[in-house]
């Protein structure tokens, strides 16, 4: 306790972690963008050691398959719902939620709140190294005064023991409060979970295709396709060959595990 006289500041107050709901056995935020990032915020200013994962039906139903993905989303500080038919199917399970949490806007949101308080930014991810400087050029142009501390570009491949060695000196070498990672659904869950215990910055967020949209490579569905639960369809027509599989395999298996959650959970109810 701070006593008269004292120079040594107050330490933050611990985080409140926000309450979740299941959807598909995995545990989602009930949270909004401000929410998030006042979650983001207090991980930073306690020094608290954790992972945001930016879900969606692909990162849903794909951890069904994956022990590794599914350990990753169940020991992460926190779940956001970045899909709108997570937010319309929490909404059915009696769970108010307005909007989602979409990642490149919580990127954007985020970045902008850093430019203001001075957190420091590391850039993991992106196609290349040339995709990642475009990146950096574009969030110091929108966000003056961003302090953009770092950024790698690693291979398409799993790392070596050397460079993953290498990756670990970079970021803690850099001071970075916050790790932006764009490597894909589930690389990026993977690699968070797996790095976590070795890098120094508060917070690591993976924010997949956020890369790509903020560097100006892929364009962003319009609004109302994002509101109408459709950036799906447009996505695919813009890269047809990287996502149908996708799409095919998980949004079905989405409509069926959901559907009988809600049965259940309906049954369950009338007692």
């Amino acid at each position: 306790m701070q006593t008269r006289g004292s120079t040594e500041p107050l330490p933050p107050p611990p985080r409140r972690a926000p309450r979740t709901a299941l959807l598909v056995d995995v545990p989602i935020g009930l949270i909004d963008y401000e929410g998030a990032l006042d979650q983001i915020d207090a991980m930073v200013a306690a020094g608290e050691r954790g992972y945001v994962c930016v879900c969606n039906v692909h990162t849903l139903m794909a951890s069904a398959e994956e022990p590794e993905l599914r350990t990753a989303l169940m020991g992460s500080s926190l779940n956001v719902p970045d899909g709108q038919p997570l937010v319309w199917a929490l909404n059915l399970l009696g769970n108010p939620l307005r909007d989602r949490v979409y990642g490149p806007e919580l990127m954007s949101r985020s970045c902008a709140r850093a430019a203001r308080t001075g957190q420091r930014i590391y850039l993991y991810g992106g196609r290349d190294q040339g995709a990642l400087v475009q990146l950096t050029l574009n969030l110091r142009r929108r966000h003056p005064g961003i302090r953009i501390v770092g950024g790698h570009s690693p291979p398409h491949r799993e790392l070596t023991d050397e460079e993953r060695a290498a990756v670990i000196a970079d970021i803690n070498g850099s001071g970075a409060d916050i790790v932006w990672v764009g490597i894909g659904v589930p690389k990026q869950e993977k690699w968070m979970a797996r790095m976590r215990p070795h890098l120094d910055s508060p917070v690591l967020v993976g924010v997949g295709a956020a890369f790509d949209f903020h560097a100006g490579i892929v364009p962003q569905a319009p609004g109302w396709m994002q509101r109408a639960g459709l950036e799906w369809a447009y996505r695919l027509a813009h890269e047809p060959r990287r996502l149908w599989r996708r799409y095919l395999r998980y949004n079905p298996r989405f409509v069926l595990a959901f559907a009988g959650q809600l049965l259940a959970s309906r049954t369950a109810a009338r007692g």
